[in-house]
């Protein structure tokens, strides 16, 4: 059993897994002030409460530098496991043309080992989090980087944040695009704007690659956002979730299988075998 971990800006993601299968799923907050002891209890008992067998593994990708080694130290003290932190070094199944890979943040590089393992190359996937992110995979399976424009909660804060006269409302998309009135109107501009935002960039990049191909939305607010664009083809809103697993697969098959300190047992041979192996290894007939 596996116990997956995707540590965002927003919110932790965990997942159950048996082998590649997802059989549980959590969201929790992020919060930089809570301590092991609060996320360590918390997700003890929704484990517990899943019924499931005990994690016997563990892996972590993280984009809050802080919360990496408390989680790494959760694990071990409520699992008692050493979990795999991905990095740019991880069995990814990709070719880094990025100038600067250390960089690159983890569930990016997750995303896009998942997407290329199941559709191949070229792809685009677009995460809508905190960030709006997108990444762009070669035909020949090389990650080439992509952008990273704010999110569309980041940019409804701060519009009704530095608006004096207007005010957070319930984020639904109206049935049109012309607003009858303030609250429609908001919802119009950050909803539509941003799917009009991810489908300009999408044919941007698309055109950098040479031309029309797949593209796969996942994150928090792919169930907004998405259904307003025109370029999106493939939902996956467990997408980071499932590259993780693939990445914890492949990381347990690389492994070098331990070596047993054990003395080589010595076989058991008579001394007659030995004198008639002094004298040719016949018999006597």
């Amino acid at each position: 059993m596996l116990i997956a971990i995707d540590i965002g800006n927003t919110n932790i993601v965990l997942g159950l897994f048996r082998r590649r299968e997802l059989l549980h799923e959590w969201r929790l907050a992020t919060h930089l002030n809570r301590t092991t002891d609060e996320y360590g209890l918390t997700v003890r008992e929704l484990v517990r409460t899943a019924n499931s067998a005990r994690p016997t593994a563990a892996i972590v990708s993280s984009v809050v530098p802080n919360l990496t080694p408390l989680f790494a130290d959760l694990l071990g003290k409520y699992f008692g496991l050493v979990p795999e932190i991905v990095t740019h070094t991880s069995p990814l199944g990709l070719a880094i043309r990025y100038t600067t890979p250390e960089e690159i943040g983890a569930d990016r590089l997750v995303n896009a080992a998942a997407a290329y393992d199941a559709y191949g190359g070229p792809v685009i996937i677009v995460d809508f989090g905190t960030a709006t992110t997108f990444c762009a995979i070669s035909a020949d399976g090389a990650y080439l980087g992509g952008v990273i424009a704010p999110g569309a909660e980041i940019a409804a804060d701060a519009l009704t944040t530095r608006a004096a006269r207007l005010s957070k409302v319930a984020w639904v998309r109206p049935p049109g695009i012309i607003g009858r009135d303030t609250t429609s109107s908001l919802q119009t501009g950050v909803i539509q704007g941003h799917a009009c935002m991810v489908d300009g960039i999408v044919r941007l990049i698309q055109d950098e690659l040479g031309g029309r191909c797949r593209v796969v939305a996942t994150g928090g607010l792919t169930s907004l956002i998405a259904p307003a664009t025109q370029c999106i083809d493939t939902l996956r809103p467990h997408l980071t979730l499932e590259g993780l697993a693939l990445l914890a697969e492949r990381s347990h098959k690389r492994a070098p299988r331990p070596r047993t300190s054990e003395p080589p047992k010595k076989s058991k041979k008579t001394a007659g075998h030995h004198r008639r192996r002094a004298a040719g290894g016949k018999k006597k007939s």
